[in-house]
């Protein structure tokens, strides 16, 4: 049984991924296959009781406000840490931004992490916005920071126009560490280096994959004489411990099917894992995508893609994900540590799920005694 009072210092929980559901249908087939907004806030629960080091949820403009459920989270547990995974700075005026990192440390404790992301194009669009250059999300980190340290900030450059904004009231403390998340791609790595403390690698990377973008990421503190270890990084990996074949197959391949889909963020995946294209090519022709311009990750959940996730090759994803037993998947889990990645955040399924594979990964030894 999971100990509480010793926390994975190298396994965190991506909660409830993708899309979510106001209600839970009563004929849910499994446990993923439909979660709501309250199912993520009890799996944050979950993942404190079982010693996760920190949660992840990314923000969707529907039932996913972040702020809104990390605090739900956060006002329930007392030590794991809490980050966005990811927000684009698009979203919100960086003095919103500031003030939502300040609020979450002043009213529980210095433990809130906020990770950015520059976004993709579709999904933006679909909210009316533009994605943010390099030199732009490098300046609003900056921004942010300053804010935070209580200076009133005059800006006209590529992140937007700010006239003396300033927080007035600040939070007296450690200011929130700042994430990026990225496939570290060299213009990326660039700006982790000058302005990011972590990254958050996507899942569906394989261990080589990681370890190229940990070798761009070192390589890009070292051209500025920074130490590379001050970047922590955190690599998603898909985990089904024991799961049913069904349940895998969505977590995994459906899931796969939503990244794969989408030509701007599809393509990248296939660069930087070395893959061929054409079966790439295959899944986007299905007829379940034909005549509908919208990605197949805001048209459906991921048990509505299980034919089109046919398409995924089974080699793909077990050499990308944490499949199977628990034995096999804390196996894979290592291969992702010895590629550089300094934690692994589960993904994809529920903390509860995970179990017993961070009882079985805190065998290894890495935990902080609370």
């Amino acid at each position: 049984m999971s100990n509480p009072s010793a926390v994975a210092d190298d396994l965190s929980a991506f909660l409830i991924s993708g899309r979510v559901v106001s209600r839970r249908p009563a004929d849910a087939r499994d446990e993923t296959g439909a979660r709501t907004p309250v199912d993520g806030i009890e799996d944050g629960v979950a993942a404190g009781r079982l010693g996760f080091r920190r949660v992840f949820i990314s923000e969707r403009w529907n039932l996913k406000e972040v702020a809104v459920l990390l605090a739900a989270v956060a006002a329930r547990t007392t030590h794991i840490e809490l980050a966005t995974g990811l927000v684009s700075p698009a979203r919100r005026n960086v003095l919103h931004m500031a003030a939502f990192g300040a609020t979450m440390h002043a009213c529980f404790g210095p433990r809130f992490v906020l990770g950015l992301g520059r976004g993709d194009h579709s999904y933006l669009r679909s909210e009316g916005l533009q994605t943010q250059g390099f030199d732009g999300l490098c300046d609003y980190v900056d921004i942010v920071r300053r804010l935070w340290a209580g200076e009133t900030v005059a800006y006209n450059g590529p992140a937007g126009r700010f006239d003396g904004i300033k927080l007035g009231d600040v939070y007296e403390g450690e200011q929130p560490k700042i994430w990026y998340g990225t496939f570290a791609l060299p213009k990326a790595a660039n700006a982790i280096a000058r302005s990011f403390d972590g990254v958050l690698l996507p899942p569906v990377l394989t261990p080589a994959a990681t370890a190229a973008a940990v070798t761009r990421i070192r390589q890009a503190c070292e051209r500025i004489d920074r130490d590379p270890a001050s970047v922590r990084v955190c690599q998603c990996v898909i985990t089904a411990p024991g799961l049913s074949d069904d349940e895998t197959r969505a977590l995994a391949h459906a899931r796969a099917v939503t990244y794969l889909q989408a030509p701007e963020y599809g393509d990248a995946l296939v660069r930087a894992n070395e893959w061929d294209t054409a079966p790439v090519e295959k899944l986007r022709s299905h007829s379940q995508f034909q005549g509908n311009s919208e990605m197949a990750d805001l048209t459906y959940h991921r048990v509505q893609l299980m034919e089109p996730a046919r398409l995924v090759p089974d080699a793909w994803m077990e050499e990308t994900c944490a499949l199977g037993s628990v034995d096999r998947c804390v196996a894979q889990l290592q291969r992702f540590r010895d590629a550089g990645a300094d934690e692994i955040a589960t993904y994809g399924s529920t903390p509860a799920q995970n179990a017993g594979l961070i009882d079985a990964w805190r065998a290894r030894g890495r935990c902080i005694t609370l």
